[in-house]
């Protein structure tokens, strides 16, 4: 089981990688920015000095993020602040918004999960204009001075389904479904894959037939992405990398269709309960499981010392297109019937009998 202790105390190892207490503005600034921030926490209630954690997140609509937002928030009230929730369900101008609205209303640190990690720079301007400091979470915001990154080694996810996959099949056509082109993280993953398989397409035993981000992460998306995929090489597809589960689904789905269900191996990732059901009953071949309980419990620890003032260190930076922003990466695990047991069963994160529901 992940105790919650040892690993925040694991990630507050002292390194050499400090965060700046200030925003980086110049001392012309100084003034307008405290006279902003103080504008802005005087829109709370009177005699409420309570920390308040903001937490920006893309969508609500898939199972991953609902565990996120529910962990996050039950770890920041433990340690006795507040939390503003608001999600924008795919829409940049409505995260946009909704994130000004709670710099307006006087967060003392914001946390963003972007849904599109170049517009979302914005939201890191004007908290920094409020003296607010912004964790990007899970998904780094580019083009931006983002105070903080907490996520997976995202590289790292991407090997662990390349590497799956290859030991399926070492030779033969593959398709890569990979996530929204507007994610980082999907670059990232695609990048992780390709150190995996470069060498094999280089050698020619491994020929990429089909290669498309899938728009939204939405898995009907990823199902046409398949159909084409499979309607474009007559059928002869050998393996299929897909970034996600969602996207995992929509590609069993049009594998379905056409009666390859469980023959072609098919990565994943996030754990989601329909995937672990698809990896037990032998549609799927692996999923990635990041330990959301330990993610969300130790940027809950680092948002709350950063609204405190308390200076946050990190082992790790990551650079963003802008600037090289101290990191921590946490990491993934590949899981398949072989460990299911071992890993999303015993962490609590699913139940054993809703994961063997459909076998017999």
């Amino acid at each position: 089981m992940l105790r919650a202790a040892s690993i925040i105390a694991a990630l507050m190892l002292t390194s050499s990688c400090m965060l700046d207490s200030g925003s980086g503005n110049g001392t012309a600034k100084i003034g307008e920015t405290l006279k902003q921030e103080e504008q802005a926490k005087e829109q709370r209630s009177p005699g409420d000095d309570q920390l308040v954690i903001g937490l920006s997140i893309d969508t609500l609509k898939e199972e991953r993020w609902v565990k996120d937002r529910d962990l996050f928030k039950d770890a920041v009230e433990r340690l006795g602040a507040k939390i503003d929730v608001q999600a924008a369900n795919g829409d940049d101008a409505k995260q946009i918004a909704q994130a000004e609205n709670m710099i307006s209303n006087g967060v003392d640190v914001l946390v963003v999960v972007p849904h599109n990690a170049e517009a979302c720079a914005a939201i890191v301007a004007k908290a920094h204009q409020a003296g607010i400091k912004v964790i990007s979470y899970d998904r780094l915001i580019l083009n931006s001075d983002v105070d903080l990154y907490i996520s997976f080694d995202n590289e790292k996810v991407g090997e662990l389904q390349a590497q799956a996959i290859v030991k399926q099949v070492p030779k033969g056509n593959y398709v890569l479904i990979e996530g929204a082109d507007t994610d980082n993280n999907a670059h990232m993953f695609k990048q992780g894959q390709m150190n995996i398989i470069k060498q094999l397409v280089d050698k020619g035993d491994i020929k990429i037939v089909y290669d498309q981000f899938t728009k939204e992460w939405i898995p009907a998306n990823a199902m046409a992405n398949m159909e084409v995929a499979l309607k474009a090489n007559q059928g002869h597809v050998d393996a299929v990398i897909a970034a996600n589960d969602g996207t995992a689904g929509g590609v069993i789905g049009a594998l379905t269709d056409h009666q390859l269900a469980g023959k072609i191996p098919v990565s994943g990732m996030d754990a989601e309960l329909a995937a672990a059901q698809r990896v037990v009953e032998g549609m799927q071949t692996m999923t990635v499981y990041k330990p959301i309980p330990k993610l969300a419990e130790a940027a809950a620890e680092l948002a709350v010392k950063m609204a405190r003032g308390e200076e946050v260190s990190t082992d790790k930076k990551v650079f963003n297109k802008k600037i090289d922003v101290p990191a921590i990466l946490l990491e993934p695990i590949a899981v398949d019937k072989s460990n299911i047991d071992a890993t999303i069963i015993a962490d609590g994160f699913h139940k054993k009998t809703d994961i063997y529901r459909n076998v017999k």
